[in-house]
């Protein structure tokens, strides 16, 4: 039997350290699960024990490196559910995939990287399906809300219509945070990787990237600036739509199409309507074109990490944190025409506040609610591995809330 039920591989990270602050403060010692945390250096998992306060001077400690297979193997015989930090995950993670899928430990992480997780699932799903291991990336703020949103939405479509929605647009309706250097890093590895092998453009590019099935059904595209017309409000693309709609498109993939093979998917950001909303739209379009074409470029994205954005380690305060939130609404239509809108709130900031919370609720739900016997080994999604349990741990626990907004 492990001594562990969950183990935070990272834990000194920036989204490390909110996540253990998290799980702190929701088990302690002796609460729902039996925990440690893990990393490669023995002074500052002691500096963020003594953080946390006296009690936990007795909170477990396991030293690991990211590229030191032994120790990592070491870290896997201890525990059944790794969760990882450690990003840029197509730097620092692959190692720790291997060995939990070979292994049969479950892991789950907050990768927002299309093109690592392409390459894990080519090299190792067969070993986690052979050894028991369940893979389950994306248990942050990309992909849970879109990917569990949208598995909701599908389940009320089906208790109201007996019918799935084979049309559904994410909108993001209000949303305040604010980027750490930790996912500008996995963003630059990510161009950097363009760089040298452009063949990954078309991972970033295809929405079925995941699916071992490739659909002809062409996915919607939206234009940099466009009116939509249910939202009634100007919208851009939502920066995190490259990752969460082929993280959807998995989900239905994986429960036999139960979305439909005909089903249509795309993500936005509103900005609201008149003149007022199609500037902001304009101008946020502008800016974030500007941004990505510098990034594109070697001696511009240099100059941008040197200069602009925040450095790996750098993110957020506490502050920022709790002051920021989410309203995320999804606008579903069946076949026969039949429409549906849930909405997904979140009560913190998206992308660390929120993400923390979230990674927490999700390792302790591939732990302690999903038995080996209820899901087999492989590499899934947040929804199919996890699904209701996990949707009524977030909205008990982490701040979320799932809910219809209106059927007709």
């Amino acid at each position: 039997m492990a001594n562990f039920d969950v183990v935070v591989f990272g834990a000194t990270s920036f989204v490390g350290q909110i996540l253990t602050r998290y799980l702190w403060d929701r088990h302690g010692l002796n609460g729902e699960i039996r925990w440690a945390v893990a990393g490669r250096s023995a002074a500052k998992l002691a500096e963020l024990k003594a953080g946390l306060g006296d009690a936990a001077r007795e909170l477990p400690v396991i030293l690991a490196e990211a590229h030191d297979e032994a120790s990592l193997q070491a870290l896997c015989t201890q525990t059944r559910v790794v969760v990882s930090t450690v990003g840029p995950y197509a730097l620092y993670g692959s190692e720790l995939v291997k060995v939990c899928a070979e292994s049969g430990t479950d892991y789950c992480d907050l990768t927002g990287e299309p093109q690592w997780i392409a390459r894990m699932l080519a090299q190792h799903e067969a070993a986690a399906q052979r050894s028991g291991a369940r893979i389950v990336h994306c248990c942050g703020f990309d992909s849970l809300p879109s990917d569990l949103g949208t598995y909701f939405l599908q389940g009320q479509s089906q208790d109201r219509f007996q019918a799935s929605c084979s049309r559904v647009k994410l909108r993001v309706k209000a949303m305040r945070g604010t980027f750490s250097g930790g996912t500008v890093a996995s963003m630059m590895e990510m161009l950097r990787e363009v760089g040298k092998d452009r063949s990954i453009l078309k991972v970033l590019q295809n929405p079925y990237a995941f699916c071992a099935q490739q659909l002809k059904l062409r996915q919607p595209n939206p234009a940099p600036v466009s009116f939509d017309d249910d939202a009634k409000s100007w919208q851009v693309p939502f920066i995190m739509a490259a990752i969460n709609t082929k993280v959807v498109h998995r989900s239905n993939a994986l429960q036999g199409y139960r979305y439909g093979e005909n089903f249509c998917y795309d993500e936005t950001q509103l900005t609201g309507n008149g003149v007022k909303g199609r500037l902001g739209a304009i101008a946020f379009a502008s800016g974030l074109g500007g941004f990505m074409a510098a990034a594109a470029l070697a001696p511009t994205r240099s100059l941008l990490e040197r200069f602009v954005v925040p450095k790996p380690g750098e993110g957020p305060s506490p502050k920022a944190q709790r002051e920021g939130y989410y309203d995320i609404r999804f606008f579903g239509k069946t076949d026969a025409g039949q429409t549906l809108v849930a909405k997904v709130t979140g009560d913190r900031d998206p992308g660390y506040g929120s993400t923390g919370k979230m990674l927490g609720e999700a390792a302790t739900c591939l732990a302690m609610d999903i038995s080996k016997t209820d899901r087999a080994g492989g590499f899934w999604t947040p929804a199919t591995v996890m699904g209701d349990a996990l949707i009524a741990r977030l909205q008990q626990h982490a701040g979320l809330t799932f809910s219809v907004v209106s059927a007709s």
